[in-house]
């Protein structure tokens, strides 16, 4: 017997005999003070996220890909990084295609050791869809996946995710409750641009992430 499986072996026989503690958990602590009208989720969320220096959009399905468009048109943003192999990459990819426009797309295809510099140097924004919303505290939860990486939505300057209404939940309890099973390996909780204060605490956006975070919001028809 290997000294892990003795290990193991001792913790189980320690238990003998022993009956477990009722967990004490009651989620009504957590659900209850934090619920809202489903006409009361997307404003709240938009106020939220507002209130700390990110752009928030209600759109439509059909609408979507122009306003992201103009908005990038404003911005003067040449480039965008999108994932070409999920429903939001094709739709703003047709988009595109049928529109004169000096947008050039970028996919991430390669490892990341093959095009490092280029991402973090030359490209200015990228689009991403979200698993969810979080009314309570303004939240967007994000998975990565291999067509949308984590580095997606943490290093271009400037972050537009696409969120549906119907996904914003009330709180993070109810947010859980429709997470995939198993429960994914990483799920990023987004409040914001990235932000610190840590250097004579004075604000500053962009120190660890993008400094400008656009939401869009796809309401129900």
């Amino acid at each position: 017997m290997s000294a892990r499986d003795k290990i193991l072996a001792s913790l189980r026989s320690s238990l003998a005999g022993t009956t477990p503690i009722p967990d004490p958990f009651d989620a009504a602590l957590v659900d209850d003070p934090w619920r809202y009208k489903a006409t009361e989720r997307v404003t709240r969320l938009k106020e939220l996220m507002g209130a700390v220096h990110s752009e928030v959009h209600l759109t439509t399905e059909a609408d979507w890909p122009k306003l992201l468009h103009d908005l990038l048109n404003q911005r003067k943003i040449n480039k965008l990084l999108v994932a070409p192999s999920t429903h939001h990459g094709q739709a703003f990819s047709t988009y595109c295609q049928t529109h004169s426009t000096d947008l050039q797309l970028l996919a991430y295809e390669r490892p990341i050791e093959e095009w490092k510099r280029e991402l973090f140097d030359e490209v200015p924004a990228s689009l991403t869809g979200t698993l969810a919303g979080i009314a309570a505290t303004g939240t967007l939860v994000v998975q990565p996946s291999p067509a949308e990486p984590r580095l997606m939505s943490l290093v271009p300057p400037l972050h537009i995710a696409l969120l549906k209404a119907s996904q914003i939940h009330d709180n993070l309890y109810q947010a859980q409750q429709h997470w995939p099973k198993p429960m994914p390996s990483n799920l990023l909780l987004i409040s914001g641009p990235s932000k610190t204060a840590d250097i004579e605490q004075v604000l500053a956006y962009g120190a660890h992430g993008p400094k400008d975070l656009i939401v869009l919001i796809m309401e129900d028809a």
